[in-house]
């Protein structure tokens, strides 16, 4: 396995439910390493390129006014096989399918507000690490 960097952010219903502290310990607990963190809040041209992926999908203005509602904390995190760790730390991204112990398991209530967002690819990782830090 390598050693991988991803990116893990808690959305602003996670924030704003006070998770960011749960899921740094449920990260840290993993054995991950967490290398930078930042809290803020994303402006509408931000939201934009970071979700520039689902440009074209109907679900599009939804993400972004969901992702500008409040503040949010971006994490970046490193270990062996941090990409597909970190998927299996917070579960499937439709919340009734998340098992029991996974973040959104435990935490989310729909697809979009799940709590957590986390690259899915070492490409979109370094993406978007390269966006926000």
């Amino acid at each position: 396995m390598a050693h991988e960097k991803t990116l893990l952010m808690v959305k602003p219903d996670g924030v704003k439910a006070r998770l960011t502290g749960e899921v740094i310990r449920r990260v840290e607990m993993k054995g991950l390493h967490i290398s930078a963190i930042k809290k803020f809040k994303f402006d509408r041209h931000l939201a934009e390129k970071f979700y520039a992926v689902h440009k074209s999908k109907p679900f599009f203005e939804d993400l972004v006014n969901f992702i500008t509602s409040g503040e949010v904390v971006a994490l970046v995190v490193e270990g062996e096989a941090a990409v597909s760790v970190v998927r299996r730390l917070i579960g499937p991204t439709n919340a009734s399918e998340a098992p029991p112990g996974t973040i959104r398991g435990d935490f989310a209530n729909s697809v979009q507000e799940n709590v957590v967002h986390a690259s899915d690819s070492l490409s979109s990782a370094e993406y978007e690490i390269g966006l926000l830090f």
